[in-house]
């Protein structure tokens, strides 16, 4: 989520620190605007490479791949962070999910007039032929060559939410050693990702050595049990593509990222594990032995954190900052909400550690005193107040066991300050499933079985059960309290059943909350987020009926769209709204329809 109003493609952002972005975009032909409406074009460059590539076409002074070809490209897992890379005003970093191979990926995103390029040079042989590829998903991407001496070449595919290859070919001219190779994304689209960046052919003499044996992971930790699983997390190893899992000296799985489930299990049993780390050199040795004892059988529904919450309850963010929305006091959220989360916890110098201030001058004089009392009546009359941590601005990094302590210890003394119930996590800069989850096990040991924990990942955070934010849903399952996905600025996604839902329908709701529904999380746990208002998100809003009905559908098999839920999950937690205050400016409309449909629920 983001901190700003109605802007498309911008979300939530406070104002007071950036002002409103226009939303307004380049074609790729920098310094043209495109006609309203029209989608991005390829490049004429890139035309010519598709078509010579179509009718099975070669450039002069092409030929075909040699043994003695190589990647050229340096870094180009972006296992070493943006190490050889160049991304335009700050719009790159790198995250650890979602990856195509290894342990990192780029993630860039596009910001106003800036389209998120990141370029590295890459040491060429003159008059040679190279292939030209990478992994990318989200949001539109573009992969180019620039300076070859013959003719430049780029590529593009629209938004995707799996990983898609593209690909191109071009030829160095007489006197070229280097060429610059780029991606970028486009003005006003989704972030996207990138990953094993390749420029095949002849040795330039740039590229990265040839691997070795990476070494023995360490850290290996237990993350979570269930009856039948036990999670696992360990730290990154340098060079490595991938890591193998052991179970009692066998080995088990292997996964691409730093985390992983084995699944299974005898309950109440307890088992060791090891992990090793592998690459194209071989497998490094054993890491250090951990145990686990999986729970007891009969687990298996949702979280302890949610006590005095009804069954089906109704979240919604209140905003300590004016950006055009109605300005509240926490006693002006009206009833139905459930859970209030305050948005939101800022970063500090300390990595892992957040904090709070009331924008008293903001929210026109709103005092501590009044804000901490304000919490205490809506506690008093059985609502849980949560301090939300993220957001589009809220860059907190939990990337180690130091910074999952500071995570824990900070959020914490909010708690203990403000009166908060617990914390809410919205993170869209990429999420540690190993440490977040350390994080939250650590603060749960110091709150109690009371501490609400909600979630608000981004549509494409939920889509698969490796990506970091589910990993980290099912790790704290067992303290879990709900995952309120939100359900738009997102473009098309995959449902459950495999196919493409465009966002804003009954369908898009239901058939995505079905994968989390299947993925391991109990409905209890499971909740639909959408925008209060159309000025509430750039994209996705749907009426309250629209909710009202996809409730149906998911909890009753009624009043669905052209998806059907193979079953009904009548204990489904609710629905979410990003903003209380987007709400309060369209009349409480929103939670006026949507509260009682989500409090009468069977």
């Amino acid at each position: 989520m983001d901190r700003a109003s109605g802007t498309p493609g911008t979300g939530r952002r406070r104002q007071t620190e950036r002002g409103r972005r226009t939303g307004r975009g380049h074609s790729p032909e920098r310094g043209r605007r495109p006609r309203r409406g029209r989608l991005p074009r390829i490049k004429p460059a890139a035309v010519t490479a598709a078509l010579a590539l179509s009718f099975g076409l070669s450039f002069a002074g092409t030929g075909q791949a040699s043994a003695a070809d190589v990647n050229n490209a340096r870094n180009a897992g972006f296992e070493s962070g943006l190490s050889n890379w160049t991304c335009s005003a700050g719009s790159g970093t790198t995250v650890s999910s979602p990856v195509h191979s290894g342990s990192a990926a780029l993630r860039a995103t596009p910001a106003g007039q800036d389209d998120a390029q990141c370029t590295q040079t890459v040491a060429v042989k003159p008059h040679s032929a190279y292939t030209l590829s990478a992994w990318v998903q989200g949001g539109y991407t573009y992969l180019g060559a620039t300076g070859t001496g013959t003719t430049d070449v780029s590529t593009w595919t629209p938004d995707t939410t799996a990983w898609r290859q593209l690909s191109t070919t071009f030829t160095t001219g007489p006197s070229t050693t280097s060429v610059a190779v780029y991606l970028h994304g486009w003005y006003g689209q989704a972030a996207y990702y990138a990953d094993d960046v390749s420029v095949q052919g002849p040795d330039g003499g740039g590229g990265d050595p040839k691997p070795t044996v990476p070494s023995a992971p360490t850290g290996l930790a237990v993350a979570g049990t269930t009856s039948s699983a036990v999670s696992l997390g360990w730290n990154p190893v340098s060079g490595a593509t991938g890591y193998n899992v052991y179970r009692d000296g066998a080995k088990v799985t292997a996964v691409t990222g730093t985390s992983a489930t084995v699944t299974g299990l005898a309950a109440s049993t307890s088992y060791s594990f090891q992990v090793t780390a592998t690459n194209a050199a071989g497998e490094s040795d054993r890491s250090a032995t951990v145990t686990a004892t999986t729970a007891a059988s009969g687990g298996g529904g949702g979280g302890t954190g949610g006590a005095g919450l009804p069954k089906h309850a109704v979240t919604g963010y209140w905003q300590n900052f004016d950006n055009g929305a109605t300005v509240q006091k926490i006693s002006d959220v009206p009833s139905q909400y459930d859970i209030i989360a305050v948005a939101f916890a800022d970063a500090t110098a300390t990595p892992g550690a957040v904090s709070f201030t009331l924008d008293s001058s903001g929210l026109g004089g709103y005092t501590v005193d009044q804000f901490k009392a304000d919490i205490r009546a809506k506690q008093a009359a059985g609502k849980k107040i949560v301090i939300s941590v993220g957001g589009q601005n809220g860059a907190v990094s939990v990337t180690d066991s130091a910074s999952a302590a500071n995570f824990a210890d900070s959020v914490y003394s909010l708690m203990r300050t403000y009166g908060f119930d617990g914390v809410d996590i919205d993170l869209e800069n990429g999420i540690n499933a190993t440490y977040m989850s350390q994080a939250l096990r650590a603060l749960a040991q110091k709150a109690g079985s009371s501490l609400i924990i909600t979630m608000a990942p981004q549509t494409i955070d939920m889509q698969s059960t490796s990506a970091g934010y589910f990993q980290t849903a099912l790790n704290v399952k067992d303290i879990l309290t709900v995952v309120n996905t939100q359900y738009y600025n997102s473009g098309s996604m995959l449902g459950c059943d495999g196919k493409v839902y465009s966002q804003g329908s009954v369908d898009f709701l239901t058939a995505l909350a079905c994968i989390q529904l299947q993925g391991g999380l109990a409905p209890s746990q499971v909740g639909l987020g959408v925008p209060a208002s159309p000025s509430g998100a750039g994209s996705g809003y749907v009426s309250p009926t629209v909710v009202d009905n996809a409730l149906d559908c998911l909890t009753k098999l009624t009043n669905c769209g052209a998806f059907r839920p193979s079953r009904t999950y009548p204990d489904l937690r609710g629905a979410m709204t990003w903003s209380t205050n987007w709400d309060a400016a369209s009349g409480n409309a929103w939670s006026n329809a949507v509260g009682p449909h989500v409090h009468a629920l069977p």
